[in-house]
């Protein structure tokens, strides 16, 4: 079976996408970020929602979403990026120790993906203004992405 979890920040506004760039555009563009955990596993749903929730989430500062479905609105497009087999995954590995640790966690991690997402919101003047930010986010050696155009 497999889950998807998107945790969200919930007090940092979105901010000015420039940051993200190495040459500034003069859209007037903005960002936020998630982070989405794709967990491929046998056992129960509910054991795992609970370990994402209690080892993943702050409840106090983040916001969860559960699904397929995009946790934010509204975007421009996305950038969806995160590690190629084989790289060193550093967060994965902390996540995996940690799941080992646990006397009966009540479900079988078959695997775990960390995807990172970069929702654009504003209108854009030029369609390919998300190559600019692969170009200038994503690293061609350890990362795979893709981009997803959003609802505006």
């Amino acid at each position: 079976m497999q889950e998807i979890y998107e945790i969200s920040d919930r007090f940092i506004e979105a901010g000015d996408a420039n940051e993200l760039l190495y040459e500034p555009l003069k859209e007037g563009l903005t960002f936020r970020r998630t982070r989405r955990y794709e967990i491929d596993f046998d056992g129960d749903k509910k054991a795992v929602k609970k370990f994402v929730k209690e080892t993943l989430l702050d409840k106090i500062s983040q916001e969860f979403h559960k699904g397929e479905k995009p946790a934010l609105s509204d975007s421009a497009f996305f950038v969806e990026y995160g590690m190629k087999p084989g790289a060193l995954d550093l967060e994965k590995e902390a996540i995996l120790t940690y799941y080992r640790g646990i006397e009966e966690p009540g479900f079988t991690i078959n695997d775990l993906k960390i995807r990172q997402r970069i929702y654009v919101f504003g209108k854009a003047a030029d369609e390919k203004v998300s190559d600019k930010f692969v170009r200038d986010i994503c690293n061609r050696a350890i990362h795979n992405w893709s981009v997803i155009q959003g609802n505006v």
